[in-house]
């Protein structure tokens, strides 16, 4: 019974496949350079990346280059963040300063024009279209003039690493060290570790349309509620060979259903990465394997067909016709696990009263860990998994096996 059951779960798994389709973009197709470290799609669905050797753009058939070769006012050709404005000006961040392009030329601004910090990490747009910037010693705004933040204001060491600016003008400001910052326009009230964030090293930060704040840090992911008040942790979203099983987060956006989107990398003994997405119960995983153009993910965004694009070291991904969107359980569909990942309990939801009077658990390596009956004709039944231990398992029932995360 054991070998058979552990038979039927390898079989599962080896026939699993996505639905999705993976257009791929490297400099034989008109990209400046393969290594691309940021993006950003407008409402028209062109696309700016900024890469190693100057920034690309791509309007769906052609690309323009802009370099400081053939741009006079673009202080380098090393790109680290890219902003398409509502207006149509696009800035750029670069090691040297912050530059902007008005449709006809470049200019650049640095701590010679009053930027607070010449090394940019991220730049956002508020609703007023005035720009903040994250550096590399705190966080500056343009609205015409500069303004700064630094620890003398009360940021912490580290710089900011990632902004998100919520629909009551706050500024959420995401410190590489101490945690995130939110600014009202008068002070700052922090967010750490100790009111419950994974871990203070920040990377990405986005809010639904529900008011969840999801967090990306280099442990993984917090969510905040409307409050401020940590909700959930994810460690486990993305499988990673051990010891590297925390998800060290590269970014985070949000598509038009809700589906949360997350890029994880990793280069500590090997180099892994891919992306992840979040349907509401379920995580769905896209690897180098299924099509991704590398493994070291840079940035994501998401253009107005939903369609999901990754920056990587070696090029664009662009995944399109994916089958993520949030809907509740169909009639057609198995079951559903959630919440997964899980910490101490799931649940096992079914369409309809199951025929089914019996699921499994097994581990990473195919070993039967928990065997549970239930009552047949149920259509929810709800599972403790306290006595488990934390990593990746497989539940199967109704001749289906899913992928359980447990933190």
């Amino acid at each position: 019974m054991k070998i058979q059951l552990i038979a039927a779960f390898a079989v599962t798994l080896v026939s699993g496949i996505h639905a999705q389709t993976f257009t791929n973009y490297t400099t034989a197709d008109g990209l400046l350079s393969d290594n691309v470290s940021a993006l950003d799609i407008t409402a028209s669905d062109v696309i700016w990346f900024g890469t190693q050797n100057g920034v690309s753009v791509f309007d769906g058939s052609s690309w323009t280059d802009h370099t400081n070769a053939i741009d006079a006012g673009l202080v380098d050709n090393n790109i680290t963040a890219v902003l398409t404005q509502s207006n149509g000006d696009v800035w750029v961040g670069t090691d040297f300063g912050a530059c902007i392009y008005d449709g006809t030329s470049w200019t650049t601004f640095t701590t010679a024009d009053g930027l607070g910090n010449n090394q940019i990490k991220c730049i956002e747009e508020d609703a007023n279209g005035d720009v903040w910037f994250g550096t590399n010693n705190g966080a500056s705004f343009y609205d015409g003039t500069w303004t700064n933040f630094g620890t003398a204001d009360g940021l912490p060491f580290g710089g900011v690493s990632a902004l998100e600016i919520m629909a009551n003008g706050d500024v959420w400001m995401g410190s590489g060290l101490g945690g995130i910052m939110i600014w009202n326009g008068s002070a700052f009230a922090p967010i750490t570790s100790s009111d419950g964030l994974i871990d203070d090293r920040i990377r990405a930060m986005r809010n639904t349309t529900n008011d969840k704040r999801w967090i990306g840090t280099s442990e993984g992911i917090t969510v905040l509620n409307s409050s401020n008040v940590q909700e959930t942790n994810y460690t486990i979203m993305y499988t990673l060979p051990a010891p590297d099983t925390l998800n060290p987060i590269e970014d985070l956006e949000i598509d038009g259903n809700g589906n949360i989107w997350i890029g994880v990398y990793v280069d500590y003994l090997v180099t892994e990465g891919g992306v992840v997405a979040f349907d509401g119960s379920t995580w769905t995983e896209y690897h180098v394997s299924d099509g991704l153009v590398g493994p070291v993910i840079r940035a994501l965004d998401i253009d107005s067909e939903n369609s999901v694009w990754v920056a990587t070291s070696t090029g664009v991904s662009k995944i399109s016709n994916h089958s993520v969107s949030v809907m509740d359980l169909e009639s057609n569909e198995e079951y559903v696990l959630f919440p997964n990942p899980a910490t101490d309990k799931v649940s096992i939801r079914y369409p309809e009263e199951t025929d089914e009077s019996e699921a499994y658990i097994v581990n990473a390596s195919m070993q039967l860990v928990e065997m549970f009956q239930f009552t047949a004709g149920a259509k929810e039944i709800q599972v403790s998994t306290k006595h488990l231990s934390r990593g990746i398992y497989f539940v199967r029932t109704n001749g289906v096996t899913k992928k359980l995360i447990l933190n």
